[in-house]
């Protein structure tokens, strides 16, 4: 089953990693994807732990 989310970002470098942590410390559910899929599970499992984030491969 899909989620739904409020936003969603492509590419989870340094900038990518922390406009993604400033739109959901607003209160968005935010979709992240990146080129390799251990940045994105490496992401959720870090720095977005307890969050609303949706890790997307």
């Amino acid at each position: 089953m899909s989620e739904l989310c409020d936003f969603g970002l492509i590419g989870l470098a340094v900038m990518g990693e922390n406009l993604a942590l400033n739109v959901e410390s607003r209160g968005y559910r935010v979709a992240v994807q990146n080129r390799t899929n251990s940045k994105v599970d490496d992401f959720i499992a870090g720095r977005a732990a307890g969050k609303q984030f949706v890790g997307c491969h």
